[in-house]
């Protein structure tokens, strides 16, 4: 798999986000029967600013973010809670799945509120952008079902509990 990673958050180098990077989409591509040595994929690794930059001119949303997604093509699925298309290496054997960014700052964050590993936070947060690459979204209930589902087997195979998982008060 080649990832094409550009650091503009030091912290990023601290956290050896090129190693979570490889393993979680890795572990994305792998799960849904993809060949990761066929795939392309760029990763900004970036703070708020730089993120809610992003947000607001892609998304309209003038705020900070975890983590964004730019699909190399819609692969969405026609129908609620439906498997989206399979990407097909082109004429070189190459996919280009598409860029995300990803915001250390936010990230850092949200880990610590939810008591959460900043490492296993960010894999899951990777997971997640992969998925997006590959034509999962959230935004219907049939479909974040899917995703989360998705999202859920990847990390257990890796070791990283359900991040959906709510622990109630005893």
């Amino acid at each position: 798999m080649m990832i094409d990673i550009s650091i503009e958050d030091a912290r990023w180098q601290d956290l050896g986000l090129a190693a979570l990077a490889e393993r979680a989409m890795g572990a994305a591509l792998a799960h849904l029967g993809i060949n990761a040595a066929e795939c392309e994929i760029s990763l900004l690794a970036c703070d708020d600013g730089r993120i809610a930059v992003l947000n607001a001119e892609f998304r309209e949303k003038d705020k900070a973010t975890n983590v964004l997604s730019w699909p190399a093509e819609d692969l969405a699925a026609d129908r609620p809670g439906g498997t989206p298309l399979v990407p097909e290496a082109d004429f070189m054997g190459e996919m280009a799945l598409g860029d995300i960014a990803i915001s250390y700052s936010t990230c850092a964050r949200e880990a610590a509120e939810a008591g959460k590993d900043m490492q296993d936070h960010c894999t899951h947060l990777l997971v997640h952008g992969v998925l997006h690459l590959l034509g999962y979204d959230h935004i219907r209930d049939e479909d974040a079902a899917l995703m989360e589902g998705l999202e859920t087997a990847v990390l257990g195979k890796l070791g990283i509990a359900d991040p959906y998982m709510v622990e109630e008060a005893p």
